[in-house]
């Protein structure tokens, strides 16, 4: 990332003192009655023009320093010290730095704001205690969208180098901007991941025959839940957080998760049996409302557009060693994976929904595939 070094003049910040002494009703230096030496001058000047360059930490995006302070309240449902939680943390650092401190991201973990679908009716309904969220790519589609529907569609990317790869395609950028041009009052502004998503059951489960009549708890996403009733089970919507108590007192036999996302959310305490189908990538998004988009100035917006790169390179590249890292981690806590060596009979039994859900939309289907060549 390029980094650009700004240094305010010593007549800009003189500016600033004299306008910062006035608010406060204070006289300016030449009303006072001690006059200051030229020595003295000097030496507070030096020490002003210090003082802001290390706040930029040779870093900011120039110009970004004239503009006005914006807090940004950002929802996240994991917890601080899981793979999302991390990659918030990541992003708020970054457009701190970016910005010189004009801008302040209040990351707000664990769900304390509410589930996915309560912050997205709180952004998309224009309310502005929310303005920044981590979201499943799908969740916009009970909304209007459609494009990122081929995110979940079950089977569609083969890994994470074809996920990344269809993320900076063209098409990718369509999915971020989708939002804004149905006019939703929320804007895409940079991809994610969680790794691929899995099945886990409170009880063991070693094949597809077993999911037949299991009550499996999923979003409400039109093809999340046809896919669970192509597989057999019976698809239950119940909200992120009130799932561990769900499974843990039978309301639900069963969810999908990404892996680290199953360990930091302690799933397996309760559904200590996963299934490896990998049906559908992780894929997130995170997201900002016009809104709060419209009170940034240009540099402040160039700052979240590269803040969002270094997030989402931070993001892939933790992802995956991460994933690992909780595998083993969940063996030694006694989770039993299972593999699933063909998947073709799960693709043949979700082939209704996977019709249904690329219907229309065979030339966006054709140029994900040829992204996994």
């Amino acid at each position: 990332m390029k980094k650009n070094i700004k240094k305010l003049s010593s007549m800009f910040l003189a500016a600033v003192m004299v306008l910062s002494l006035a608010a406060c009703g204070l006289k300016k230096p030449e009303q006072q009655t001690e006059t200051k030496t030229e020595t003295e001058t000097k030496t507070e000047t030096n020490t002003e023009d210090k003082t802001n360059e290390e706040a930029n930490n040779g870093t900011a995006i120039e110009g970004v320093a004239d503009s006005e302070h914006v807090t940004l309240v950002y929802a996240e449902v994991n917890p601080a010290d899981s793979l999302m939680g991390k990659t918030a943390a990541k992003f708020k650092e970054t457009v701190e730095e970016l910005s010189a401190g004009t801008i302040t991201v209040d990351v707000q973990y664990g769900g304390v704001l509410g589930a996915e679908g309560d912050v997205l009716d709180t952004m998309i309904g224009g309310a502005d205690t929310i303005d920044m969220a981590r979201i499943s790519a799908f969740s916009l589609n009970p909304y209007g969208t459609k494009l990122s529907s081929l995110l979940s569609v079950p089977y569609m990317i083969d890994n994470r180098e074809h996920f990344w790869k269809i993320a900076a395609s063209e098409y990718g950028q369509e999915v971020l901007n989708e939002p804004v041009e149905i006019g939703l009052g929320v804007r895409g502004l940079f991809f994610v991941e969680e790794g691929f998503r899995h099945l886990f059951f409170s009880k063991e489960v070693k094949s597809i025959e077993d999911i037949k009549g299991k009550k499996i708890r999923v979003s409400t996403d039109p093809i999340m839940m046809g896919m669970i009733e192509n597989l057999g089970g019976s698809p239950t919507s119940i909200a992120f957080n009130e799932l561990y108590s769900s499974l843990a007192s039978g309301v639900v036999e069963g969810a999908e998760q990404p892996i680290a996302n199953y360990q930091s959310n302690a799933f397996n305490e309760v559904a200590p049996y996963m299934i490896l189908d990998g049906h559908t990538m992780g894929a997130a998004e995170v997201i900002i409302t016009e809104t709060a988009w419209a009170k940034l100035s240009d540099a402040q917006k160039q700052a979240v557009i590269e803040a969002g790169k270094v997030a989402s390179e931070f993001n892939g590249s933790l992802s995956e060693d991460n994933e690992q890292a909780c595998i083993e981690e969940l063996k030694a806590e006694g989770v039993t994976f299972v593999e699933v060596p063909d998947l073709q009979p799960w693709r043949d039994a979700c082939a209704e929904t996977i019709k249904k859900a690329t219907e229309g939309m065979e030339d966006y289907v054709k140029l994900i595939q040829d992204l996994a060549k």
